[in-house]
């Protein structure tokens, strides 16, 4: 019999964290507060762009997203590590959301595999992962390395919205997905696929979607 499946979004999900902010607070306090202050300023227009309904919130968390990956160019697997658990042991973890652990944590108890799906980079997740229990799984963006060093890009397209989707049914294959957690719009698609959706303290266009289709809200 196949195992059945609990997939979940991260930033937002799991937790109130934010990765991004994780990540500026590494670089700040760790040698290199100039080329994040640089990438700030750089990419701050994106925002204000979103906010005025020139680009999609979106599009704007890709070139967000995009920009901060370029400030990591150079850095090695190891230093990546390190990273990903600061960002998880100073941002994601102490902002997590227990009830949402707690009810994953059910899951995996009565027999269910645990995936963690989102546009985070794969070293965060993983970390995070960590923290929930030992066969968690993770799905999400993965950073590109040459000769041991990171690019600044990306091993392949971000883990959101459809691309998102299409993962998440890809690894489930013939398995049930008995439930599916996520915030935003863009986690609509994962948690359509799954028997018990749930919106975790959802934006206002989940918001609409969950009460039309009768999903459950867990504020």
């Amino acid at each position: 019999m196949t195992q059945p499946i609990v997939f979940s979004d991260l930033e937002g999900t799991l937790s109130a964290g934010e990765m991004w902010r994780g990540v500026g607070r590494y670089l700040q306090t760790h040698g290199q507060s100039l080329a994040y202050r640089r990438f700030f300023i750089t990419y701050l227009p994106n925002v204000w762009w979103s906010r005025l309904g020139l680009i999609d919130k979106a599009a704007m968390r890709a070139r967000w997203l995009d920009g901060l990956t370029l400030v990591l160019k150079g850095k090695t697997a190891s230093e990546i590590e390190a990273l990903s658990e600061w960002v998880v042991e100073h941002e994601l973890w102490p902002q997590r959301r227990p009830a949402v652990i707690e009810e994953l944590a059910r899951h995996a108890h009565a027999g269910a595999l645990v995936v963690l799906a989102s546009g985070a980079y794969l070293s965060v997740l993983e970390a995070f992962a960590r923290r929930l229990g030992a066969d968690v799984e993770v799905i999400g963006t993965p950073l590109e390395f040459i000769s041991e060093r990171a690019t600044g890009k990306f091993a392949g397209p971000h883990c959101v919205g459809a691309e998102k989707t299409a993962r998440v049914r890809q690894r489930a294959g013939t398995a049930e997905i008995v439930a599916a957690y996520g915030d935003t719009v863009g986690d609509a698609g994962m948690l359509g696929l799954s028997r018990q959706p749930v919106a975790v303290a959802p934006d206002k266009e989940l918001a609409r979607l969950a009460e039309k289709h009768g999903w459950r809200v867990l504020r």
